[in-house]
Formats: C-alpha cells, structure tokens, sequence
C-alpha cells in the first residue's frame, strides 16, 4: 500500500500547489481587485522567503529523520487552514497584506509537504535502485498529475452546483477536508526509518552531477511555469474559447498523466536522457503551433493540449528521479537536495509571474476584457513564443548530459 499513499499525498500537494498560479491571478485581479502586475510582483517577493527557508526545511527534515510523521501531518494541516482563508478573501484596504500573510502560510505547508515527499524517494521506494526510484516516481507523478486536474475542473464544477463567487469559496474548504483526509490515510507510510547519507555539500553536488539537473530543473521549469500562469487568459482571451478552458485544461493534464507510464517504460528500456531527447520536442512543436493558432481553433489548439501535456508527463517523471538516482549512488542525504530542487522550481513559477503579467499589464491586456491586437500579441509572444526558445535552451542542456544506460 505504500506507492498508493504516496500517489494520495502527491495529489494533495499538487491540488493545493495548482490553484497558487492558474487560479489565483484570476481569483486576485477578479475577485480582490489587485492589478496583474502586483499579483506578479507578490508571487516573486515570497520566493525571497523561500530562498531561505527552502533549504531550511531540507535541512531540518534530515536533521530529525524520525519526526517524519510530525512534517507530513503539519504540511497537510497548513494547506487545511491556508486554502479556505485565501479562497474568501473580500476586498478592502488591507487585502494586500492578508493576501501576502495567507501566501507565506501556503507556500510554506507545500514546500513542507513537497520537500519530504520528493527528498524521501530512496526510503519510500521499494529498493534504492534506479529502477525502483524510476517506479515510485511514475506513482508520485500520476498522483500529482490526478491533484492538478481536480484542482483544474473543481471551480468551475462547484459554481456549476450553484457555489458562490465562481466556486472559490467552496473550493478552499473543499481542499482544507482534502488535506485532512490525506494527513490521516498516509500516516503510515511516513513511519519507515529514512535511510542514511552523507551530508550534503556545493562539491558532494558537483561531483554527483546532481548541480547540472538543478540548472536543468530550473530552466526547464521557465516554460511550463509561464504556460501555467497565462493558460486561462490565452484560451479565454487570445483564442476566444471562454467556455472550453476547463476542458482544455484538463485534457492537457490527462495527456500528461496517460504518458507517464509510457515514458517509465521508455525510460526503463533507453535511459532517462534518451527520453527527454524524445518527448521534448513535443512541447517546442506545441509552442511554434500555438503562436500561429487563429481564433476560435478549438480543435488545433485540443491536439496541442494533447502533445504537450505528454511532454509534461516526461519532464514530471524523468527529472526528478534522474536527481533521486544522482544523489542516492553519490550517498548524499537528499532532503536539502531537494529543498533546493524545490526552490528552483518555484522559482521558475514565480519568474514566470513577474516577467509576464506585468507586461500584459503594460500592453493594456485586460483579462475578460476587450483587448487591443498589441495586448493580443503580447499574450501570444508570452504564452508561445518565450517558452519555445526557453524549451530549446532546456533542450540543449540535455544535450550535454552524460548518456546513462537503460534503468537495471
């Protein structure tokens, strides 16, 4: 039972984490009036305290191997408080502040949650084996890629069911009784004794080659981070498709984890880097496809969410695990690997953020609103164009990784 706990807790950290980028510019310039711009300028001042307490908790987690139970159980209790305070937040002139305290409180219980799950790969894997950590993350994977769907459909079906202010209300609340629930069935598999390492160093990371996946992680991040934050408005706005966002969304998602199976197997038989080479070119055909959509091509744009949804579910799999392997052949303890793992990846997010929403703002895009064609093709050079190139330089970081033999 224990890879289904750890595919429940992975959908619990992934449908908390979801709402913090594709919901929430909306929720904040909608519902609490705040500009694109200072929802932007918000996400990337809280990676400051990530930057700090990233790497703390890493630290922590390895430093106090037996109070594993005590880390799971406080993650999912601060995304139960977090989520239905910043889902009912009103305006007025304090909103700011309360918006950013209810952040650090969120940001916090996910990096929490998601540092120990990621820096646990080895002791929750059946063996510490390439192949058995290559398994554990199909699993971890497919679970995170189950909590980002919900989290995709569940507003928009809550508001169906006659939920107030576009479902959010209920939608935090829903995800407080999720965390709970989750905390309690998992209990036990945060009860195995972590298995030991050597403390962590620049030149331990270095000489694994566990410093070059990092950069990798983090420009690798830059592209699906943007995507992310401005898939509501490109589908709603640039394409004029209000009505099919959610599926779309959903659609792209399920893609992503169809294909992780087939991307283990793959990876099982060719390597980790020869499936990158294979699936990473989808998403650079995805982007040079989406630039050149025309409005209203809901059909071209559903192949799109098809074929980069699938690249998605390589990067999820392949990445991590690659990162997991490194660290448990050099015998490094991986939590505060991870702590840093994690910071670039929420780095990438909130990079994406604040390059992106500000110059929307800048070039008059309003979201929902009617938009001038210089606001539309600030929003096509920004979800398409940006990424691609970003892709291509991910790509040729690949590139020049070490070729491994297929997984044992």
């Amino acid at each position: 039972m224990t890879y289904p706990r750890v595919s429940l807790y992975a959908l619990m950290l992934a449908a908390a984490g979801i709402p913090l980028y594709i919901h929430l510019p909306r929720f904040a310039s909608v519902n609490l009036g705040l500009g694109l711009g200072a929802v932007g300028a918000i996400l990337l001042a809280i990676r400051l305290v990530d930057l700090v307490q990233d790497p703390l908790i890493g630290w922590a987690i390895d430093r106090w191997p037996r109070a594993q139970s005590v880390f799971a159980v406080t993650a999912a209790l601060g995304l139960a408080v977090g989520f239905p305070l910043l889902f009912t937040l009103a305006p007025g002139p304090s909103v700011t502040t309360e918006l950013v305290l209810i952040l650090i409180l969120l940001f916090s219980a996910y990096s929490l949650g998601m540092i120990l799950l990621y820096g646990r790969s080895a002791t929750l894997a059946n063996s510490p084996t390439p192949r058995a950590l290559m398994t554990l993350a199909a699993y971890r994977e497919v679970g995170m890629l189950g909590g980002v769907i919900l989290a995709a459909m569940a507003p928009a079906l809550l508001a169906a069911m006659g939920a107030r202010a576009q479902g959010y209300p209920s939608f935090g609340v829903f995800l407080g009784v999720l965390a709970v629930a989750t905390a309690l069935l998992t209990l036990p598999i945060w009860r195995r004794t972590p298995l030991p390492g050597d403390r962590l160093s620049f030149q331990g990371l270095v000489q694994a080659g566990a410093l070059k996946l990092l950069a990798l992680a983090l420009v690798n991040s830059l592209p699906v981070a943007i995507t992310s934050t401005l898939f509501l408005f490109f589908v709603e706005d640039r394409l004029q498709l209000p009505d099919r966002a959610g599926p779309l969304l959903i659609l792209f998602f399920l893609s992503a984890g169809v294909s992780v199976p087939l991307w283990t197997r793959i990876a099982h038989a060719v390597g980790p880097k020869r499936t990158l080479l294979i699936a990473m070119p989808l998403a650079i055909l995805g982007f040079i496809g989406a630039a050149f959509l025309a409005p209203g091509n809901l059909f071209g744009f559903a192949v799109i969410c098809v074929a980069s949804g699938a690249a998605l579910g390589a990067d999820m799999v392949i990445l991590p695990a690659m990162f997991s392997v490194v660290l448990t052949r050099a015998g490094l303890k991986p939590s505060l690997a991870f702590g840093i793992w994690s910071f670039a990846g929420k780095l990438g997010l909130a990079l994406a953020a604040f390059a992106t929403l500000p110059l929307l703002e800048r070039n008059g895009f309003t979201p929902g609103g009617i938009n001038s064609a210089d606001a539309l093709a600030a929003l096509n050079i920004s979800y398409a164009i940006i990424p691609c190139i970003l892709k291509l330089g991910a790509l040729a970081m690949v590139l020049a990784l070490p070729t491994e033999d297929q997984t044992p």
